[in-house]
């Protein structure tokens, strides 16, 4: 594993960290500490900005318009993206741009024309159902919304819970029962436009998050055209799968760039924080603290990088990504815990942005599939398929 950037890489990741010191980190100055959004002057500007830099659309494939971004290098500009107060779930408040739904990068060509494409030109919302409240970690098994065909069209009933973004979108990646197998070979998924009789946004969820909220979906005898099935049938769980551990990558580096934000204020707090006759640097302490930081961030850096590299490569990194999720996503919090006590009362007001990353760092313990469904991941890599 190469641990040293490029001449290329080098560059971009110092012009994404100046972007983050110099235009992000100064408006947050006058934003409400649980703030999600820019001013939208401020919005547009910087996604000019970003146009210009060549960044905008950063996850979208290069042959869909995206800048071609290797693994490596994206999970390099996440780490700097996250590192200001809203950064683990509003990187950089989306200047640089979303690329909507992966999944639909595999639907068909009138299905780009009617989704996919607006979703790209922002003209579009999307958004992603498949959780259920019968079941999160395993979520094709635990899927009991059904699908049942009448002639051209299907009909779905049944819900779905901690649905991002459902009551603002324009239309839903809908994963449906559609036949007898109760495993991941008898799902299906649908592209339903979200003001299609039958489908109901029941309620707002409020999480840790401080400026995102889930929403619970229902659907009532709520009919589908058939060619609105994205892939093939009954076997709509694959797409879902088929991104998720190339997905992880970046969300790691995402909980690690706080961390490392983290860490430079813990240390700059006690190099200058005096306290029982001397620097809070000069307690053993603190200065324990500060190297556990240490040995959690260069960790996570390790694991994300050998997934980001093997992905580039083409090699199998199932196991690297699913490494790089937990270790980072616990690492992580582990590092602000510690900051915040180094900091002491500060640490826990919104003065400093360290208590937000506290509650976000959690979440991601359990987002895109928590910790202990990583290490079933890993075992069952390690052993083989054959232990369950």
């Amino acid at each position: 594993m190469d641990l040293m950037l490029s001449d290329e890489q080098q560059l971009i990741v110092d012009t994404v960290r100046r972007y983050v010191q110099e235009e992000i980190v100064p408006l947050e100055a006058d934003l409400d500490p649980d703030a999600g959004e820019l001013h939208p002057d401020d919005q547009a500007r910087l996604i000019e900005k970003t146009r210009q830099m060549g960044f905008y659309g950063l996850d979208i494939p290069k042959e869909f318009g995206g800048p071609g971004i290797d693994v490596t290098t994206r999970a390099l500009m996440a780490i700097e993206m996250s590192q200001h107060r809203a950064g683990l779930y509003n990187p950089c408040y989306g200047t640089f741009g979303g690329a909507g739904l992966a999944q639909l990068y595999e639907a068909t060509d009138e299905q780009k024309e009617r989704y996919l494409f607006p979703t790209l030109r922002g003209e579009k919302k999307g958004c992603f159902a498949l959780t259920e409240p019968s079941g999160g970690s395993d979520p094709a098994r635990a899927i009991q919304t059904r699908g049942v065909q009448d002639g051209d069209e299907w009909i779905l009933n049944g819900s779905k819970l901690y649905i991002s973004g459902a009551d603002k979108a324009d239309f839903a990646l809908v994963f449906a029962r559609t036949s007898d197998d109760p495993g991941r070979n008898g799902v299906t998924a649908f592209i339903v436009d979200t003001d299609t009789p039958g489908f109901h946004v029941r309620r707002v969820v409020h999480t840790l998050r401080s400026t995102h909220y889930a929403t619970e979906i229902q659907f009532d005898e709520m009919r589908v055209p058939a060619s609105n099935i994205l892939g093939e049938l009954n076997r709509g769980f694959a797409i879902a799968n088929d991104r998720l551990s190339r997905q992880r990558i970046p969300y790691a580096a995402g909980c690690l760039g706080a961390a490392i934000k983290a860490q430079e204020m813990a240390i700059d707090w006690a190099k200058n924080r005096e306290a029982f006759g001397g620097l809070l640097a000069e307690k053993q302490a603190i200065q324990w603290m500060i190297v556990d930081n240490e040995i959690d961030i260069r960790h996570a850096r390790y694991c994300i990088l050998e997934a980001a590299q093997k992905a580039d490569r083409g090699e199998r990194f199932r196991t690297e990504a699913a490494m790089a999720k937990l270790v980072a996503s616990e690492g992580s919090g582990r590092v602000v815990d510690r900051a915040i006590q180094i900091h002491g009362g500060v640490g826990v007001t919104k003065d400093l942005p360290l208590e937000r990353w506290y509650r976000e760092l959690r979440i991601r313990r359990i987002g895109e599939g928590p910790s202990e469904v990583q290490r079933l991941i890993m075992a069952r890599e390690i052993l083989g398929g054959s232990f369950k």
